[in-house]
């Protein structure tokens, strides 16, 4: 058998082929496994339509399976010579069913094979991404409630303005990403429906049930237009790259607080020791290196939806072999992302805040505007105690009340949390992803 899939009596330059196979064979194995689900879930639609047997069916449903099950144990490989995964799995059932395995790519083309492979890959990858995303919330969530009533120094400009908190400061990076989970759910809706059938982008003349794949793999529904289907290659990873971007824009700007704030010119948090690395020659140092990668790997994630914008977004409709080069940044950026959520979940939780803070002098200056509230509330009018406290801070004669009563929701005293839980938790719930698990359960049973 060729280790092509269109191979015929010619051999390619080997080159060309060099070129043009690119790293697809690194890189198809973050879609191996996912490639086998689709191929188990098509041979089923066929045996319905008869253009497979029931005994053929259930040869070749056994012998996925075991390649399955060598994916899920990192035994799968992609051999020299064969071009992508599913040529190799094409190549493994024809070697142990003969002609038998030559039947499985009727009515379809490489082209839905690896659009389902990809939806596949990304609906898992989204999931994983939404989990670790919750478990940073949930660490987030829980030191704003434990350090609600510790004061720290609010800044705009990078000049110290008026009081925070610690429960604000943790507070706000989980309200974030419950927004950014918002993108990720929409994001997931969209990669949860199935190509499967557009084959090369036009349809078959099979009579192909594609309302039957859609349900096997526990797609919530299918990409309607055959053509709409094969569009839909590059505009799927662009829109999981922008909801991917949000997440890692939270995290960046999270590390960045988190390193500034570790400083001993500001000292207001402490990163626990193990998570901390040394100098070569200056014994002091504890760097706070896990934020700055987090920064670092974060601000390239930022760059994945223009970078896969830039290669498909000059391409008229139907499919191009430039589409394979988005698979070299989209794969391994939920890898890199999720990493990242592990690192922040884990620091977070063992970071300690300084409780003393504004013990310091040189933050009595942030109390100003609590003052001016206070004359105001007095019937003061607002410019007017702006100027008194105003001058009172440049004379050097201002007294700091330290004691503050902020209550309208989202403040200080007020936090929310119960609210921002509650955003969080509805959001997650409208994932689904029980449909997703239980399909491929069953289809693997």
């Amino acid at each position: 058998m060729p280790n092509k899939l269109w191979e015929k009596d010619f051999e390619a330059d080997k080159e060309i082929e060099r070129f043009t196979v690119g790293r697809d064979r690194e890189l198809d194995l973050y879609l191996a496994k996912y490639d086998v689900l689709g191929s188990m879930a098509h041979i089923t639609m066929l045996e319905s339509i008869h253009l497979l047997s029931r005994p053929e069916l259930a040869c070749l449903l056994a012998e996925l399976k075991d390649i399955y099950a060598a994916c899920e144990r990192g035994e799968f490989a992609i051999e020299d010579g064969v071009e992508d995964v599913h040529s190799q799995v094409e190549l493994m059932l024809t070697r142990r069913l003969g002609d038998m395995g030559k039947k499985i790519h009727s009515g379809r083309s490489r082209n839905d094979q690896v659009l389902v492979d990809l939806k596949l890959f990304t609906r898992h990858g989204l999931m994983d991404i939404a989990r670790k995303s919750k478990a940073l919330f949930d660490e987030l969530i829980a030191k704003s409630d434990a350090c609600k009533d510790v004061l720290m120094p609010g800044y705009t400009h990078l000049q110290v303005a008026m009081p925070s908190s610690f429960g604000l400061w943790f507070g706000a990076y989980a309200e974030s990403l419950a927004d950014d989970m918002l993108f990720v759910r929409a994001a997931y809706a969209m990669a949860n429906r199935n190509p499967l059938g557009s084959a090369a982008g036009y349809g078959s003349s099979f009579p192909l049930d594609r309302s039957m794949t859609t349900r096997l793999l526990g797609f919530d529904s299918m990409d309607y237009n055959v053509v709409y289907a094969q569009m839909g290659r590059g505009k799927t990873e662009r829109n999981v790259a922008f909801a991917m971007a949000s997440v890692a824009g939270t995290l960046a700007k999270l590390a960045f607080d988190a390193c500034l704030f570790n400083s001993q010119n500001f000292g207001f948090v402490r990163l626990p020791k193990e998570c901390t690395t040394g100098s070569s020659i200056m014994p002091h140092k504890k760097n706070p290196d896990v934020f700055e990668l987090i920064r670092a790997k974060c601000n390239k994630l930022q760059a994945l939806p223009q970078q896969v914008t830039l290669i498909m977004n000059n391409l008229p409709s139907g499919y191009f072999r430039d589409l394979q080069i988005i698979k070299e940044v989209y794969l391994p950026a939920f890898g890199e992302l999720a990493d990242c959520l592990d690192m922040a979940a884990y620091i977070v939780n063992r970071m300690e805040v300084r409780r003393d803070i504004l013990d310091n002098p040189m933050y009595d200056a942030m109390f100003s505007v609590e003052e001016v509230n206070r004359l105001a509330a007095a019937g003061m009018p607002f410019r007017d105690a702006y100027k008194k406290v105003g001058l009172e801070i440049e004379a050097g004669t201002f007294v700091a009340d330290k004691h503050i009563c902020h209550t309208h929701e989202g403040s200080i005293g007020n936090l929310q949390n119960d609210k921002i839980v509650a955003m969080m938790e509805d959001t997650m719930a409208g994932f689904h992803f029980e449909r997703m698990l239980e399909a491929e359960k069953q289809l693997l049973a």
